[in-house]
C-alpha cells in the first residue's frame, strides 16, 4: 500500500513537470500579453481618432480665418482703390476750379480797371419816395421813363454770359452785395443784352433779400421803366408790392398788387401770388 501511494505521487510529479504542461502555461501568458496589446491598440486608435478630429477642427478654423483675412484684404484693396479714384477726381476738379478762378479773376480785374477809368453815371431818382407818407390818390408805384441805358465798351475778352453767371453764382450763394455789384457791372457793359432785364430784376431781389427795401424799390422801378416790354415787369410789380409791405406802406403795396392783376392776369407765375398778397395786405 505504501509503495503504491508513493508511486502515484511520483507519477503526478512527473506529469506536472512534463513539456506539455509547460507549453500550456506559456500559451496562457502569451494570450494575456496579446489581450493587453489589443487593449493598448484600441486605446491608441481612439487617441488617433481624437487627434484627427482635433486636427480637422483646427484646420477648418484656420481655413475660415484665412478666408476672412483674404476678404478683409480684398475689401481694403477696393477701399484704397476707390479712395485713389476719388482723390484723382477731386484733384482734377480742383485744377479746373483753379483755372476758372484765375480766368474770372483776370476778367474782374480788367472790369475794375475799366470802371475806374470811366466817369460814374448820375444816380437815378425814384419816381415814388418810399419814405413818404402814403395818401389817397397815390399813383401806381412805377418810375417815369428814363433815358436809354448808356452802352459802355466792355474790356477785351469779357464774356456777357460769364459776367452774368458769375453774378448769379453770388446771388444763389446768398452774397447779396457781391451779386448787386456783379449785375450792375453786367448792365454797365451789356444793358441791351437779352439777360439785362433779369439782371436788373435780380438786383432788386438781392436788395429785398438783404432787407434793403428802399434800394429794392428803386431797382424794381428800373425794371419797369427800362425794360417795359419784358416778362420781368410783372415780377417787378409783385416784388415792388412786397417791398412796400416791408416798409409798412400798405396803400402803395396794394396798388402794386392790383397792377399785376389788372395788366398781367394770365401770368400764372405772379398773378396768383399777387392775389394772395393783396388779400393779406387788406386784412392787415
Amino acid at each position: 500500500m505504501r509503495r503504491t501511494g508513493t508511486s502515484l505521487a511520483v507519477a503526478a510529479l512527473l506529469l506536472g513537470s512534463s513539456p506539455a504542461f509547460a507549453a500550456n502555461k506559456e500559451q496562457q501568458l502569451l494570450m494575456a500579453e496579446l489581450r493587453i496589446m489589443q487593449q493598448q491598440q484600441q486605446q491608441l486608435q481612439q487617441m488617433i481618432v481624437t487627434l484627427a478630429d482635433g486636427l480637422k477642427a483646427v484646420t477648418s478654423k484656420m481655413d475660415d480665418q484665412a478666408a476672412t483675412g483674404r476678404k478683409a484684404l480684398a475689401d481694403q484693396r477696393l477701399l484704397v482703390e476707390g479712395m485713389t479714384d476719388t482723390v484723382r477726381v477731386l484733384r482734377e476738379k480742383a485744377d479746373d476750379t483753379n483755372v476758372r478762378l484765375s480766368s474770372i479773376t483776370q476778367e474782374l480785374e480788367s472790369i475794375r480797371q475799366t470802371i475806374a477809368s470811366q466817369p460814374q453815371p448820375a444816380a437815378l431818382t425814384p419816381a415814388v419816395d418810399p419814405a413818404a407818407e402814403p395818401g389817397a390818390g397815390a399813383t401806381v408805384p412805377a418810375a417815369p421813363p428814363t433815358a436809354p441805358p448808356v452802352v459802355n465798351t466792355p474790356p477785351p475778352n469779357v464774356s456777357p454770359q460769364r459776367t452774368y453767371d458769375s453774378a448769379y453764382s453770388d446771388y444763389t450763394g446768398g452774397q447779396w452785395d457781391l451779386a448787386v455789384v456783379g449785375f450792375e457791372t453786367f448792365l454797365k457793359f451789356f444793358p441791351r443784352h437779352t439777360l439785362a432785364d433779369d439782371a436788373q430784376l435780380n438786383i432788386g431781389n438781392a436788395y429785398y433779400n438783404a432787407g434793403k427795401y428802399k434800394e429794392a424799390i428803386g431797382a424794381y422801378q428800373r425794371v419797369i421803366s427800362d425794360y417795359p416790354k419784358t416778362e420781368s415787369v410783372a415780377q417787378a410789380y409783385y416784388k415792388l408790392g412786397l417791398s412796400y409791405n416791408g416798409l409798412k406802406q400798405p396803400d402803395l403795396a396794394r396798388k402794386a398788387f392790383e397792377t399785376v392783376l389788372a395788366e398781367y392776369p394770365n401770368d400764372l407765375s405772379v398773378a396768383p401770388l399777387a392775389k394772395q398778397a393783396l388779400q393779406r395786405t387788406g386784412k392787415e
